[in-house]
């Protein structure tokens, strides 16, 4: 047992009516009980885990009442673990046929200040750093967050070690040189903020995320990648139901057996790239220093079964056949450099954002026939951002329009599928990152820099904006992407810097909060199984010491899997509206 937390020899009365009651699965691991504060508060909103040896694990959340149930489709010994942050965990080993009696877990508050420092996300290290006040100058929080969270959570355990300003200038070399920005002196500057904001002193901010009792019906299954380096994108089969994952530093695709869990590795050919790609081609250093000669980023699957990705270092196009197993690259072509966001319209033709030389490509897999569109060399009008970086992209399911994010100079532009004529329009958000559209033709897009989701009708381009959750005033979040329900058409939000996921239910205008499980969580696209599971990948850069564990891994989140017989909703339990957790 775990010796800051302790099992009470008794459960509340509330509790043994409530667990009296449940009906389990034979067949399935299952723990039960009450969660309380030190003080004997019920604590609303702790992650209850059950975790097998090969690292499959499943999770539900405390009730309002501190009640949890949780029935696992998991064999052997098992981890338990249950988690609220500024809290002790609780764990121990136990069977999955002991079936044990329900428990009562108090968790210990910790206390140090150095330890609730760690408890804190990256959010709360990040918002640390001296911006300027003016939210157009170089170093205001929006820019920063701009340049320098586009790929990692910067103030996570791995970024956030004190170091002199030339110690970070490694660090801030790789972030300019991501957007393009040569300038020594901007270099120096920033350097010099972050060792002044990293400087091992701990922070005191303590966001509380809010509950709601939404989170207390569902699961979450988590399937660590024990030979994955950085799977980027997970999308969800619409023929086989499995999870196809690109991982962008192995050079490989992943293919994921939700059943099964058994995850299979197919590495890319190198089909006459170099090591480096076409950087090595045209005598470039590749980003990240990768001598891989294929990277796939995104993935999206075809109207013929295929699965079509994005090689950002080898400047392809990748096609997968599930089926064969086998790779076929076809060359992007005019000076296209690092292909970056994928999807498929309706017809099955892909486009593709190409994000260093601005441009979106078209490929029919029908003629295999390649287009590249040139994008309107707007300037940034960002001291920062000094080109124009085209990511997020998405088809109009109303006329099959394309529609693309400039995550450098807060533009969305239209391309018409037939004549490819071009068309700009200011972003209602700052830093349009990744985008969809839902099944009314309405665009959804995620304001990286604005902490925000916006809602655009792109016929008469009037929007809402809806900020998300801000847990202290002016720590702001980074949605990274989102993704539309295809059943619900609720909004998946990914977080890259608070160690969560939000789903936004239109009708209400309401976000509700889900904690994952792991520290240093950095989620990237959302696919759906056909049960309504929300998928994605968890793997902040660089895994090995950003994720706790150090190793990726693939959640799907079923937002009633909770729901009914594991675990019965009393009167107290269900609450009203949502409280602090």
């Amino acid at each position: 047992m775990n010796k800051h937390a302790r099992i009470s020899a008794s459960i509340p009365a509330a509790a043994a009516l409530l667990l009296s009651g449940l009906a389990f699965d034979a067949t399935a691991a299952r723990v039960a009980g009450a969660v309380a504060d030190s003080a004997g508060k019920p604590i609303a909103g702790a992650i209850v885990s059950l975790t097998d040896a090969k690292g499959r694990a499943e999770s539900v959340y405390s009730d309002a009442a501190g009640m949890f149930a949780l029935d696992a489709g998991l064999k052997g010994t098992l981890t338990l673990r249950i988690r609220k942050r500024y809290h002790e965990d609780y764990t121990a080993k136990i069977a999955a046929s002991a079936n044990g009696k329900p428990m009562a877990v108090k968790l210990a508050d910790i206390t140090d200040p150095k330890r609730l420092s760690d408890e804190a996300p990256s959010l709360s290290h990040f918002s640390r750093i001296a911006f300027d006040k003016d939210e157009n100058g170089i170093f205001s929080r929006p820019n920063f967050a701009r340049a320098c969270l586009s790929c990692h959570s910067l103030g996570n355990a791995s970024t956030r070690w004190p170091r002199p300003p030339e110690g970070w200038m490694p660090t801030v070399q790789r972030m300019h040189g991501y957007v393009g920005n040569g300038d020594q002196e901007q270099m120096k500057q920033r350097a010099a903020l972050l060792a002044q904001a990293f400087d091992g002193t701990p922070v005191t901010s303590r966001p509380v995320v809010t509950y709601d009792s939404a989170i207390s019906k569902s699961k979450v299954y988590q399937w660590r990648l024990d030979k994955g380096v950085m799977p980027h994108d997970a999308e969800v089969s619409h023929v086989n139901g499995k999870v196809y994952m690109s991982d962008f530093m192995a050079g490989a695709l992943t293919e994921f057996d939700l059943k099964s869990g058994r995850a299979t590795m197919f590495p890319e050919p190198a089909d006459g790239s170099p090591p480096g790609g076409y950087f090595t081609k045209i005598g470039v250093p590749p980003p990240y220093g990768l001598m891989l000669s294929h990277t796939p980023h995104s993935l999206a699957e075809g109207k013929d079964g295929k699965f079509y990705s994005t090689d950002s270092i080898g400047c392809t196009l990748t096609e997968f056949d599930p089926v064969t197993k086998k790779f076929k690259h076809y060359d992007v072509g005019s000076g296209a450099l690092y292909p970056h966001t994928i999807r498929v319209d309706a017809k099955g033709v892909v486009w593709f954002t190409v994000i260093f030389s601005n441009q979106v490509g078209r490929f029919d897999p029908a003629t295999q026939s390649m287009k590249v569109i040139q994008l309107p060399a707007t300037p940034a009008g960002k001291p920062m951002l000094n080109m124009p970086s085209p990511y997020g992209i998405d088809i109009n399911p109303k006329d099959g329009s394309v529609w693309y994010a400039q995550l450098g100079i807060d533009k969305i532009g239209r391309i018409d599928p037939l004549t490819l004529e071009v068309k700009e329009f200011d972003s209602p958000v700052r830093g349009p990152r990744r985008q969809r559209f839902d099944a009314a033709g309405k665009l959804w897009v995620a304001g990286f820099s604005e902490g925000a989701i916006a809602r655009i009708d792109v016929d008469s381009w009037q929007s809402k904006v809806y900020m998300l959750p801000r847990y202290v005033a002016d720590e702001v979040p980074a949605p990274y992407a989102l993704g539309v329900h295809p059943q619900t058409q609720e909004i998946w939000v990914n977080d890259s810097m608070m160690d969560l996921v939000w789903r936004f239910i239109p009708a209400e205008e309401k976000f509700v909060a889900y904690p994952l499980p792991l520290k240093g969580t950095y989620t990237r696209d959302f696919s759906f199984t056909k049960e309504g599971w929300a998928c994605t990948s968890n793997n902040p850069v660089p895994i090995a010491v950003a994720l706790e564990g150090g190793v990726p891994e693939l959640i799907c989140i079923d937002a009633n899997g909770a729901l009914p017989k594991a675990a019965p909703q009393t009167a107290a339990a269900a609450g009203k509206g949502q409280g602090k957790g």
